[in-house]
């Protein structure tokens, strides 16, 4: 099946009002810069989608990415481990004005949460926040002596990913660090839409190499020169 899509734009197009989407990337490391400017010109031109719940390890850095989201007023919620970097502008006065939402998870129970939608998991007993204010009105229970937290999975809509190579079938490779919540996000989304450097024919990637098989792939587009945020950014690029 081939599941290639001509540009970013088409790519996105399905995604609707009060959606959650999963955006990957650790910082800039493998974030999908391409498919959210897509998301954000759609919004401009539409007005939709708005009322967005973005899962991401951060809240976005500088005026572009999910910060550029966020400050154009697409996002209502963020789920995430870690809001306040130093370029996190964005987030900070939306949120000191009420006008965004916070669901901060620590960053392993983050991950967690994630895989545990993709490999059908409901729900798993973690120590990390006990006796804390992230343990409010979460169930806990005893285990060896230890006390645990109980967790739900993540889900989302769709995912929004980053690859290094792709196949026309949705087979993905990853550059080193691009790898990190990546595969995880796409095998936790109803739909997932990856952005690679590289677009190959079936059989084009040694299966030995694939990290993200097909399965869980529902739509990938070649962005040959993708931009990196952390150069964006260090320029003051505003998108």
């Amino acid at each position: 099946m081939d599941k290639s899509i001509s540009t970013p734009a088409d790519a996105i197009a399905g995604i609707t009002d009060n959606s959650t989407i999963m955006i990957g990337g650790f910082g800039g490391s493998g974030a999908p810069i391409e498919l959210i400017h897509a998301l954000i010109d759609r919004f401009r031109t539409t007005g939709s989608p708005r009322n967005l719940t973005v899962i991401n390890n951060n809240a976005g850095n500088g005026s572009i990415g999910i910060a550029a989201m966020i400050k154009v007023g697409m996002v209502r919620k963020m789920i995430c481990s870690f809001p306040r970097s130093s370029n996190a502008e964005a987030f900070n006065e939306k949120y000191l004005a009420g006008e965004i939402e916070l669901e901060l998870v620590p960053q392993g129970t983050l991950a967690e949460r994630i895989r545990a939608r993709g490999a059908g998991i409901p729900a798993f007993f973690t120590p990390t926040s006990f006796g804390t204010e992230l343990a409010t009105g979460k169930p806990t229970e005893e285990f060896d002596g230890k006390m645990y937290v109980r967790e739900r999975w993540l889900e989302a809509d769709f995912a929004l990913i980053k690859g290094l190579k792709g196949d026309l079938m949705g087979n993905l490779t990853y550059r080193l660090a691009g790898r990190n919540f990546n595969p995880l996000m796409a095998m936790a989304a109803d739909r997932t839409i990856a952005q690679v450097s590289e677009l190959l024919e079936p059989g084009g990637i040694d299966p030995e190499a694939v990290v993200t098989p097909g399965l869980f792939v529902d739509a990938v587009v070649e962005v040959s020169q993708p931009q990196q945020e952390e150069e964006l950014v260090r320029a003051e690029v505003v998108y």
